[in-house]
């Protein structure tokens, strides 16, 4: 079952064969430099299996991936796991957690939950037609006069500033 189609869960990916992402939207992850490992690891530091992830859900609904030391059936790994600067061989991930695995790869988690982003379409008659700067150029003399405007003496300086030059 994928998450929420609000909600994205992603792994920036750092090891001797450079900087990739993963997206999260199953059950389950083994991570490792094994070739049937889901994340595929490629340095000589990682362990074969090196930790498993899995997902979880909040009693509010809200999904979120656990990550754990070690293959899916509780073997450690040689290295352990160091997140956010603590070794620790379990750990609920939140956006933005650092997970290094060994020297010159880490695992960086991202959370977005797109519900507390605006996604309003963009209004094609939604439109500033006049900068504060363009006001700057009138001259007193350029004012329309009263009886031009109705007594808006404002208006007129809208109506002079999207005139064409030759006006």
């Amino acid at each position: 079952m994928p998450s929420a189609p609000h909600q994205s869960h992603l792994l920036i990916i750092e090891d001797d064969k450079g900087r990739r992402e993963f997206i999260l939207d199953g059950e389950a992850y083994s991570i490792g430099r094994d070739p049937r490992c889901a994340v595929r690891l490629v340095s000589q530091f990682v362990s074969r299996h090196h930790a498993t992830i899995v997902k979880k859900t909040h009693p509010s609904g809200q999904t979120y991936y656990h990550i754990m030391d070690g293959d899916d059936r509780g073997k450690p790994s040689a290295n352990g796991l160091l997140i956010n600067g603590r070794k620790t061989s379990t750990h609920d991930l939140g956006h933005q957690d650092e997970v290094v695995l060994g020297p010159g790869v880490k695992v960086t988690y991202f959370y977005l939950d797109r519900s507390m982003i605006s996604t309003v379409p963009h209004d094609e008659f939604d439109i500033t037609l006049i900068s504060p700067n363009m006001m700057e150029d009138l001259d007193e003399d350029d004012d329309i006069h009263d009886e031009d405007t109705g007594g808006d003496t404002a208006i007129g300086h809208v109506y002079r500033v999207l005139e064409s030059p030759e006006n």
